[in-house]
């Protein structure tokens, strides 16, 4: 699925996100995003990935994490909204699930295999949806969502936050 999604296939505090995505096929960035970025976080030093910019604010490995956790959560979405279910489901708080997270408990090598598998698996899922598919709308945090902004959003939000890593702990 290459066409960008339109704004009324996704709440207005997604666009932070989608608006990171160039054009062409989402899938390939996904996938060009899961070569890149292992490569980045492989050339990390375990001592560094604990690595805090300010107080209060995450660890390297967190960060990761959180990219997992949440490519997780939009897969999950993304399944449901492109299986035609419109149950309405509900949005996650990341500081609840980051306190909850036992990431500093893990080596930085077991945070990117487990980047790495969350990866596979949602481009396994995107590549088995139909052009209607993508296009079928679900409802998460009180709106409208399609498959296809979810995975612009999975995208968009990886991008996010390596621009944080690059520009804050990998400086």
């Amino acid at each position: 699925m290459s066409s960008r999604p339109s704004t009324g296939e996704y709440i207005p505090y997604y666009e932070q996100y989608i608006g990171l995505v160039g054009e062409g096929a989402v899938t390939e960035l996904l996938a060009s995003q899961l070569a890149s970025t292992t490569e980045l976080l492989s050339d990390i030093p375990e001592t560094q990935a604990d690595y805090r910019y300010a107080e209060g604010k995450w660890t390297l490995k967190e960060v990761i994490g959180h990219i997992s956790d949440t490519e997780r959560v939009m897969s999950y979405r993304l399944l449901r909204a492109a299986r035609g279910d419109k149950t309405p489901l509900a949005g996650f708080d990341q500081d609840e699930f980051m306190s909850a997270a036992s990431f500093q408990d893990w080596s930085l090598s077991q945070i990117i295999e487990d980047y790495i598998a969350v990866r596979k698996s949602t481009l396994s899922l995107l590549r088995g949806l139909s052009v209607e598919a993508w296009l079928r709308l679900g409802i998460a945090n009180g709106g409208d969502v399609s498959a296809r902004a979810l995975a612009y959003i999975i995208a968009g939000h990886e991008l996010h936050h390596l621009k944080i890593v690059h520009e804050k702990y990998l400086a």
